[in-house]
């Protein structure tokens, strides 16, 4: 081997040392300053109440404020982008769920998306939609739903959160695989359709599972039919799941973090070995299960992965529906 064939070996060899170096240094130090945590949807939400869990727990764990900030607009995109395209120190980064990847679809047009432009870091929890129904409506299960509407083409109104969000979109697979033919009525939020659900005005919702639709469940002012995981969900037991009437049918809802493109391998692993060993804490598991999840530890990238069957599922099911946000 010659003089200069050695000597640059020798050079690349001590600045990948050099690099990794920096990079342990990185995050040894991280974070040297509070870090925002980005929530794309409204305070008071499943999103922003999860958000806020995860981030008590690394805020104790980095001995540094991790300061939940709720960015709202375009669907959670306004905050997706602050992320995405912000300097890769890991002080900024992205508390989201489907949201994010069901808009790598919606919004064609987007200067950044989740699938080009983020670093996954890992999963917290993941819990479905829940299929509800006024009390008033003369169905009980979700065959008889079925039946109902196929008599009724057109007359009936599915309501959702909005326009492109996980339940609207839930709702569109249902009729794509039903056949069914419903009316969609979008809201702003679930909060909003739960008077007009209620007393009638509006005939069927799929929502989150969490603490505010649980207590109208409990209450008795809701009928549950089905739920959108593959089989019964533990926290509601004698609610069958929608794929024991219409097999293949799947829906999960998931919640994680992300953080720049660029964002040091490190700084990732760091966050990721955190975030897990949260889910495996008895009390951070108790709090999660208290909104209906359970928890979803993962590597970083096996998150990742996730993340892109996710998207490719919702861009499945955006092309049937023929929806568009651009």
């Amino acid at each position: 081997m010659s003089h200069s064939r050695r000597r640059a070996l020798r050079l690349a060899a001590a600045a990948a040392a050099w690099a990794a170096l920096s990079q342990t240094a990185r995050a040894q130090s991280y974070p040297a300053r509070p870090v925002h945590l980005l929530v794309g949807l409204a305070a008071g939400g499943p999103t922003d109440a999860a958000a806020r869990i995860m981030a008590e727990w690394l805020s104790r764990q980095f001995n540094q404020q991790f300061i939940v900030e709720n960015r709202t607009g375009m669907g959670g995109n306004l905050a997706n982008q602050a992320v995405f395209g912000a300097a890769p120190d890991g002080l900024l980064l992205l508390f989201t769920g489907p949201n994010t990847t069901i808009s790598a679809n919606l919004y064609r047009k987007l200067p950044l998306n989740v699938l080009q432009d983020a670093a996954a870091i890992g999963g917290m929890m993941r819990f479905p939609n829940v299929m509800v129904v006024p009390v008033s409506l003369p169905v009980k299960t979700v065959a008889e739903f079925i039946e109902y509407a196929k008599a009724r083409p057109g007359q009936l109104s599915m309501a959702s959160s909005g326009v492109g969000a996980s339940p609207h979109l839930s709702g569109e697979l249902f009729k794509f695989m039903t056949g069914i033919d419903m009316v969609h009525v979008p809201y702003r939020g679930a909060a909003a359709v739960y008077p007009d659900l209620i007393t009638g005005k509006v005939h069927m919702l799929f929502d989150n599972l969490g603490p505010p639709l649980l207590e109208l469940l409990q209450s008795g002012k809701l009928r549950a039919l089905g739920v959108t995981s593959a089989s019964r969900w533990e926290s509601l037991p004698d609610v069958p799941a929608i794929a024991e009437t219409i097999p293949g049918y799947e829906v999960i809802i998931w919640y994680g973090i992300f953080g720049p493109k660029n964002l040091s391998p490190a700084i990732v692993e760091a966050l990721n070995r955190s975030m897990n060993a949260a889910l495996s804490d008895p009390g951070m598991r108790a709090r999660i299960a208290e909104g209906g999840g359970v928890p979803m530890p993962m590597t970083s990238g096996e998150f990742g992965k996730f993340v892109k069957d996710d998207a490719e599922k919702w861009r499945k099911v955006i092309e049937r529906a023929g929806i568009s946000a651009d």
